[in-house]
């Protein structure tokens, strides 16, 4: 069976789906760069990412798909999962194939598994919205470091957009090494090379001296400034919280 290997991107997965309808080479493996490992004995394929390409098969799905659909197409991708690339390439092909409503037919192993991690993944959306604080740094800025199971800071990109609009803030993802950056004006990505002490793609309006302060624990001013009965009720917060959150909240140590 062929290998098919596309760059991690969603342009690349949909260049993919796109490059095996016009080779047509029958039951194929997919795999994303990160996920593959080379061998003489199975020659992969290699899709080159092609705009155009993506672009039409991202408009043949979302025409076929409700609005609902499409997304779980989205967040299925945001999933990263190595396993997630095979089903979404499944789940197109079977879209494609011309049923009726084929996003409902659970019947179907990626229709099933795609609605079902795509509500992962919103959940994972959910509990960032709900459990992301902010370190206000000494220059003005707002920076909060975050580790989600999903690529989820393209999903909550609006919500802290429209709930922090008239402050400066930065969410970061140390685990992709990518963050979000708000600097009251436009929303831009981000990429800070934490483990080196450099950055690329820094914006100029966070000092030197609040990349050092993006090192520290998160929250501390703000919890010193709480009355009893607030701690009481960060504590209840914190218990309802998952665990992997809690290596955020200062106030946990307390």
């Amino acid at each position: 069976m062929e290998i098919y290997v596309f760059d991690d991107t969603l342009e690349g997965l949909l260049t993919l789906i796109f490059d095996w309808y016009h080779r047509k080479p029958g039951p194929i493996l997919v795999h994303s760069e990160k996920h593959h490992h080379p061998s003489a004995f199975h020659p992969a394929f290699e899709v080159v990412t092609e705009a155009e390409k993506a672009s039409r098969v991202a408009r043949g799905l979302q025409q076929k798909l409700t609005q609902a659909g499409w997304r779980n197409f989205y967040c299925t991708f945001l999933s990263e999962q190595p396993e997630a690339f095979q089903h979404l390439f499944q789940f197109a092909v079977y879209v494609f194939s011309g049923v009726e409503n084929p996003e409902d037919n659970y019947g179907h192993d990626s229709v099933l598994y795609v609605s079902q991690m795509a509500r992962k993944v919103e959940r994972e959306k959910h509990h960032l919205e709900a459990f992301i604080r902010f370190q206000h740094t000494r220059d003005g800025m707002y920076y909060a470091p975050v580790e989600p199971k999903y690529n989820v800071l393209p999903l909550i990109a609006r919500h802290f957009k429209d709930r922090y609009a008239d402050q400066p803030w930065v969410i970061y993802d140390h685990l992709r090494r990518y963050g979000l950056y708000y600097d009251l004006q436009k929303l831009d990505l981000i990429n800070i090379d934490f483990q080196k002490n450099n950055s690329t793609t820094l914006p100029v309006s966070i000092s030197e001296e609040t990349h050092e302060e993006m090192y520290q624990f998160l929250w501390k001013d703000y919890f010193k400034s709480t009355n009893i009965e607030s701690r009481r009720n960060i504590k209840l917060q914190v218990r309802s919280m998952p665990r992997r959150f809690w290596r955020y909240l200062t106030e946990k140590q307390i």
